[in-house]
């Protein structure tokens, strides 16, 4: 992609998820995603109905009269936005790849982070770590991050979710926001994402294309898997084929819903070609009911 090519979308998607940011998910994002620790604020003397496990013994000590210590929410927060850029999400048959709706997502997100005060960063990733951008604020940053998101380019094409779930508990000490961005085709990531969970709050946005779902009946096509590299004709007019490719997707949808549950995940399906505005609200909505 030429330069100006880049920099006309780097455009177009900051217009966008600005707009977005500032209409529909300032005073959500903000009441839904904060700081969860507390930092020390100052002492002052004990009041009826303080806890008293927050009394400062030394200040009490030295004045002969109890105090206790007052803490406010630190509002800071860091936000970190794991990209799978595997080439399962160079599919789309919706007007729109996975991969561009993905962008789109992680944009209005950086954005609404900033419009917050936090620090923002992006793992990209693969079967490996292919990018770390560390956490920072500003404008100027999320427009990297945008850049990034539009013009990158893998090693890989295969997936391993347990490896940027490995790197987010080793990279990132502080408890942080962590948005796994990802069609979740893949396995074996159940203890890493039970690790980062504990550690961190992570929240799974499940990109999907309507075409995944149901194979339709087109008789025989030649098939590509864009991560392994093989090729294989099927028969789609086989019911038998049809109906084994519907009970791998749905087994597969009850695997990802018991492993987010079972974690503490909050997670939402978006779909190519479709709002994505209304399923993201329906999700600060759920954990803003639950603070």
């Amino acid at each position: 992609m030429e330069t100006s090519e880049i920099l006309k979308k780097v455009r177009k998607i900051e217009i966008k998820s600005k707009g977005l940011s500032n209409q529909v998910f300032s005073g959500q994002y903000h009441s839904v995603f904060k700081g969860r620790g507390m930092a020390f604020s100052e002492v002052r003397e004990y009041q009826y109905g303080d806890d008293i496990r927050n009394i400062d013994w030394n200040v009490t000590a030295r004045f002969n009269h109890p105090y206790v210590k007052v803490f406010e929410e630190e509002r800071e927060l860091t936000v970190m936005l794991l990209i799978d850029v595997s080439g399962s999400n160079e599919f789309g048959t919706q007007k729109q790849l996975k991969e561009e709706l993905m962008t789109e997502v992680a944009a209005v997100l950086a954005f609404s982070a900033i419009q917050n005060n936090d620090k923002v960063g992006v793992i990209f990733f693969s079967d490996h770590i292919e990018k770390f951008i560390s956490p920072k604020k500003g404008s100027s940053h999320i427009l990297r991050i945008i850049r990034e998101l539009v013009d990158f380019k893998p090693e890989s094409q295969q997936t391993k979710i347990s490896e940027a779930l490995r790197f987010l508990s080793n990279a990132i000490k502080k408890r942080c926001t962590a948005f796994i961005i990802s069609d979740f085709i893949d396995k074996n990531f159940e203890e890493g994402l039970k690790i980062a969970s504990g550690k961190h709050d992570v929240v799974a946005l499940r990109i999907t294309d309507k075409r995944e779902t149901v194979l339709p009946d087109m008789g025989l096509v030649q098939m590509y898997d864009k991560e392994t590299g093989k090729t294989l004709w099927v028969d789609t007019s086989y019911k038998p084929t049809l109906m084994k490719y519907v009970n791998w997707w749905y087994e597969n949808e009850r695997f990802l819903a018991n492993i987010f549950l079972k974690n503490g995940v909050d997670s939402v399906k978006l779909e190519t070609g479709k709002d994505f505005i209304q399923p993201l609200l329906n999700l600060f909505k759920k954990r803003e009911a639950r603070i």
